[in-house]
Parts: C-alpha cells; sequence; structure tokens
C-alpha cells in the first residue's frame, strides 16, 4: 500500500485543512453535555416510531448542502460504505481490526450506540474525544444554521455523519469504513464515493420505511452501489440478488457475491486450544485467505467475517498491503460491542443487540454452539414496532426463564406485561416482569449458580443499558478497592 495509503494520508490533510478555508462565524460548544443537549434536540429518526418519521428526514439534497458547506470533508479518504440488514457492524469492526493490525489508520462511523455517542465515531478502537467532538459539533451547528432557510433543519443523524467525515479528513485517517444507518439509497451517508461497497444479509426489517417484501427492502439497500465501484455482497434469497444483479448492471459496478466470484468456505471447528469456532477461507483473484479464524460467535458470522475479508482484498488491489499475521491479529482484536459481549462475569452476563426475529434466531443459536452454561435466563425487552411474536418464538426455544423489561431510554419500548401475556399465551414458559432494567438484573441475578447465564437482548437501547450499568458497577468497585 505504501504509496497509495501515503496518498491517502495526503489528500486527507488537504482537504482537511481546505474546511477552514470558508469565513462564517464559529461557534463551539463549552462541554460535551452542552453538545449532547443541542443534539438531542435534532429530529432523532432512530426514536420515532414509523408513522411519525417526516418523509423529508430522508432527503440526501439537505445533507449535500450541509457537506458543501463544510467543505466536502467525506472527499478526503478512501471510504468503503457497508450496506445491509443484519451484520453490517461485524464486518465493519472486522474490517477495521485488520487495517489497524496492518498498520493503518482506519476510520469507522457506525450506529447506534450503547452507552455514548462517541462510539459511532472511532479510529481503530479509539473513540472520538470529548473536546473534539463539542468542537466540531459546533462547527456542523454553523454549517446547518447556513443551509436550514433553503433545507430545513438538519436531523441528529446528519449531524454525527457530519461530524464524523470532519474528525476523519482532520485526522488524516487511512481509510474510513461508513456503515450506512437505515437503508442506503436515501441514507445520509450516501453522498459519498466509496473505493468499495458491500452489502450484507438482507432481512424483513424497518418494512413501514423500506417496503414489505425482501426484494423492496433489497432496492433500497443496493441504492450505495456507484458507477464502476465494486459492489461486495454474500449468497442471498435469489430474488435479492437478482435486484443487486440489476441494479449492479445499470450501474456498471462489478458485482462479486461470496462463494461464487469470490472463493469462498466455511466450517465449524471445535479445537481445544478456542473452543468452539467457525474457519474461512476466502480468495479473490491471486490473493487467498486460509482457514482463519472467525472472532465473533455464530454461524452466521463466517459469511460476515469473509465479506470483511474479501473487502481487505479489493483494497489491496488499491495499494492497502497486508500480511496473514496482522489479519489474525486484527480479527482477534475485533471489537464486539454488543455483539455477544460479556459485561459480567460473576454470574455471567451477556449482552447482545439482537432486534429482529432472525437476529434473535441466530442468537440463541450461536449460545447453544459456542457458550456453556445449565441455564439461561433471558432479560428481554424489544421496540412495540418490530415482529414480536417471532422474537418471543425464538426466546422460548433457548430460555430456561425470561424476564420482561423495558429500556429506560427508548419511547417505542414495547409495554412488557403485554410482551409477558403474548408470551405465555402462546408458549406457556416460566415469565415474569420487572418495572426497569435494573430490577430485571437483580432478579435473575438470584436465580443463577456460577455455571448459569444471564443474556440481556431484544434492543440496542436495553444493551446499551445494560452496559452503561455494569460499566458504572465497576467503577464503584474500582473506587472503593473492591
Amino acid at each position: 500500500m505504501g504509496a497509495d495509503g501515503d496518498m491517502g494520508k495526503a489528500r486527507a490533510g488537504k482537504v482537511s485543512g481546505s474546511v477552514e478555508s470558508k469565513p462564517r462565524r464559529r461557534r463551539a460548544f463549552s462541554t460535551m453535555a452542552q453538545a449532547e443537549r443541542w443534539l438531542d434536540d435534532r429530529m432523532n429518526i432512530e426514536r420515532l416510531r414509523p408513522h411519525r418519521v417526516d418523509p423529508d428526514a430522508f432527503k440526501l439534497d439537505r445533507m449535500r448542502a450541509l457537506m458543501r458547506e463544510l467543505d466536502d470533508p467525506q472527499d478526503a479518504t478512501p471510504i468503503v460504505h457497508i450496506a445491509g440488514s443484519k451484520g453490517k457492524g461485524s464486518v465493519c469492526e472486522m474490517l477495521a481490526g485488520c487495517l489497524g493490525a496492518n498498520g493503518y489508520a482506519a476510520g469507522v462511523y457506525t450506529s447506534p450506540h450503547l452507552v455514548t455517542v462517541r462510539e459511532r465515531i472511532r479510529i481503530g478502537g479509539e473513540m472520538i474525544g470529548e473536546s473534539a467532538f463539542a468542537r466540531l459539533l459546533g462547527r456542523v451547528q454553523d454549517a446547518g444554521d447556513a443551509i436550514e432557510k433553503a433545507h430545513g433543519p438538519v436531523t441528529y443523524f446528519e449531524c454525527v455523519t457530519a461530524l464524523a467525515f470532519l474528525y476523519f479528513a482532520e485526522q488524516a485517517v487511512d481509510a474510513a469504513i461508513v456503515e450506512v444507518g437505515l437503508g442506503g439509497r436515501l441514507d445520509s451517508t450516501n453522498i459519498v464515493n466509496p473505493a468499495v461497497t458491500a452489502i450484507t444479509a438482507i432481512q424483513l426489517e424497518h418494512t413501514a420505511i423500506l417496503g414489505d417484501t425482501l426484494e423492496k427492502i433489497a432496492e433500497e439497500k443496493a441504492g450505495i452501489i456507484k458507477p464502476g465501484v465494486p459492489c461486495l455482497t454474500m449468497a442471498q434469497d435469489e430474488a435479492v440478488l437478482g435486484v443487486f444483479e440489476r441494479i449492479a448492471a445499470e450501474r456498471g459496478a462489478p458485482l462479486m457475491v461470496l462463494g461464487r466470484e469470490i472463493d469462498f468456505t466455511q466450517r465449524f471447528e471445535a479445537a481445544h486450544a478456542m473452543g468452539p469456532h467457525m474457519r474461512v477461507c476466502v480468495g479473490t483473484g491471486d490473493q487467498s485467505l486460509d482457514h482463519l479464524p472467525v472472532p465473533f460467535e455464530g454461524e452466521h458470522q463466517a459469511q460476515n467475517c469473509g465479506l470483511a475479508l474479501a473487502i481487505l482484498q479489493q483494497l489491496a488491489l488499491r495499494g492497502f498491503e497486508y500480511t496473514e499475521r496482522g489479519v489474525l491479529a486484527g480479527l482477534e482484536n475485533s471489537v464486539k460491542n454488543g455483539r455477544l459481549e460479556e459485561v459480567w462475569d460473576n454470574p455471567r452476563v451477556i449482552i447482545d443487540g439482537a432486534h429482529t426475529g432472525e437476529s434473535v434466531r441466530t442468537l440463541v443459536n450461536a449460545i447453544g454452539a459456542h457458550v456453556r452454561a445449565d441455564s439461561m435466563i433471558v432479560i428481554f425487552g424489544c421496540a412495540a414496532d418490530k415482529d414480536v411474536d417471532t422474537m418471543l418464538a425464538e426466546i422460548g426455544r433457548g430460555a430456561d426463564k425470561v424476564i420482561f423489561t423495558r429500556a429506560a431510554g427508548n419511547p417505542r419500548a414495547m409495554d412488557p406485561f403485554e410482551l409477558q401475556r403474548r408470551f405465555e399465551e402462546s408458549h406457556g414458559g416460566m415469565a415474569q416482569v420487572e418495572p426497569d432494567l435494573r430490577s430485571a438484573i437483580n432478579t435473575a441475578a438470584k436465580g443463577v449458580g456460577p455455571d448459569d447465564l444471564i443474556c440481556i437482548t431484544g434492543s440496542f437501547y436495553l444493551a446499551g443499558e445494560a452496559k452503561a450499568l455494569f460499566l458504572a458497577k465497576r467503577e464503584e468497585l474500582a473506587a472503593s478497592g473492591a
């Protein structure tokens, strides 16, 4: 990568410098808390029920105008743009790990966050600092004010996306890995000119906004495909692949599928040293990565890992060099962040952001295959606009006991008593309700032994609240010297 990597840094530095060129009043937030208060006043689609989402939120004209006002920092660096219904965050983390372990500064932009909004903007595993966040958000606020009369007020996601691009340009990253927020075609991130695009598994999700069939959803996700830019994906429903093939052909973009244009195999292994895990082989052209262990649990993660490695191989064609030793180290250090993440060890507590029927199914399967436990208590809460009955069916398949609750920060959360009623009517399993997550955790902890497991899942809000609670507990114990 040598030369191209240096060129990437040079481009980033040049654009980063030019970001300051437009004369305008500079505003700054004095604290992170002040910045977050302003940001939280923006329209936030993640917190709205689908019928309350303003259609104007999905227009790229405002985002393009915002970025022009900021001198288009998204053009500062090579970008990998990743869409999909499930797995795109995992692909981002594995790819970022591989780039970082091979010596590159990789910017990562993902959503949603678990504990702090700063999680969304990272270089490698390091979050953007509070002072940088507050300073750059002030510039985004200025730019938003400048375009508001013509385009309307900027949204929460638009602001954070713009801030991420400003930060990556300022820090002159070698590459930026950008996860689509919602859909693809009209997502705020879709103002980039990427080096590579990728689309993960397509499932029925956000049907009120994206469409009620796999084909309609695939059409929205495929909106990130750009003329002449290679697009990578994995084995999909034939109808979904048909949509990708049509749009890629219309735009003159090479489409490559794992197991078709890209050599790909996967296998399960139960080696003593690593425990049960998946391994993958990925080959593109004369490049080959063989028998690499997948760092995340679950058979579904093998395809996600394969896609991340195939993207890395595409970047190698653009000058990004890697070694197999670096790839192994990068995979091993990939950030879990809400993916079967253990947040406490006595009792054992894992969190997972599964929030669709299919993702809960893969979670239950992954726990069965990879986690040793005599019994499992599931603490569950979800949004009311989800496919609740399917999620409950999958929970009933894997849990020995269920405690229903609701996330404190989710205005879309479903009444836990309604979850209990529907669960008991359809499954007849053991279930109870606790008014809040802290109470649910305390109740679950009283009923588990050293070889049991507590799993907290159903939404990113619930998983994030749980992680914050356990982080606070660790800090409390550390302060007391316990």
